[in-house]
C-alpha cells in the first residue's frame, strides 16, 4: 500500500514539483531555477507530501517576513486530490508559523479557484481585496486573503479542531 508523509522540500523533489506545476498550471509555471532559489532563500520554507518511494505528490511554500507569512504556492497533483493533502500541507505550514512566532498569513488565489478559496475559508482566511489582472497567463484577478492573528484564541480553537478532524481521518495511507 502506498504511504505518504510530509517532509521539507529538497533538491531531489524539484522534478516531481515541476511535473505538478505543469499539470496544475500548464506552461505558465515556476521554473526549476525558481525552486532552486527558494531552497536557498533565507525567508522561504517549503514542504512536500511524498510517498514511500520519495515521489512528491504535493507541496506548499511560504515566505516568513517578520511576523507575517506569505503563501507562495500550494499544489497537489491531480491524481492525488480529494485526500486532504492540501489540508495537511496547510496545517504543516501553520505549525511552522506558530514555531516562528508568525502572527498573520496572507496569500493570493485566482478568483475562479473556488476549491482553493473554500479551503482557505475553512482555515479562517478572509478576503480583504482584489489584485486586478494579477495572473500573467490570462490577466485573471487574484483574491487577497488573510488569516486572523493565529495566536488569538478564536483562531487557535479553529486550528486545533481542524487538526483533530484531519488527523482523525488517517486515511489514504498517510502517516
Amino acid at each position: 500500500m502506498e504511504e505518504f508523509f510530509i517532509k521539507k522540500m529538497e533538491r531531489e523533489n524539484i522534478d516531481d514539483i515541476l511535473t505538478i506545476e505543469e499539470c496544475c498550471y500548464g506552461k505558465h509555471h515556476w521554473s526549476r531555477d525558481s525552486f532552486v532559489a527558494e531552497l536557498n532563500n533565507q525567508i522561504s520554507s517549503y514542504h512536500c507530501i511524498v510517498n514511500n518511494e520519495n515521489r512528491c505528490v504535493g507541496y506548499m511554500g511560504i515566505w516568513k517576513i517578520v511576523d507575517e507569512a506569505h503563501v507562495t504556492n500550494l499544489s497537489v497533483h491531480p491524481d492525488y486530490r480529494n485526500r486532504k493533502f492540501a489540508h495537511r500541507l496547510l496545517l504543516e505550514s501553520i505549525d511552522e508559523c506558530y514555531k516562528s512566532k508568525i502572527k498573520y498569513i496572507t496569500l493570493e488565489v485566482r478568483v475562479s479557484n473556488k476549491n482553493a478559496i473554500h479551503l482557505y475559508e475553512k482555515f479562517g482566511f478572509k478576503s480583504l481585496g482584489i489584485r486586478k489582472n494579477y495572473y500573467q497567463d490570462n490577466n485573471e484577478d487574484a483574491l487577497i486573503m488573510w488569516s486572523e492573528n493565529i495566536f488569538d484564541k478564536k483562531y487557535k480553537d479553529l486550528y486545533d479542531n481542524l487538526r483533530v478532524e484531519i488527523n482523525n481521518k488517517n486515511e489514504n495511507g498517510f502517516n
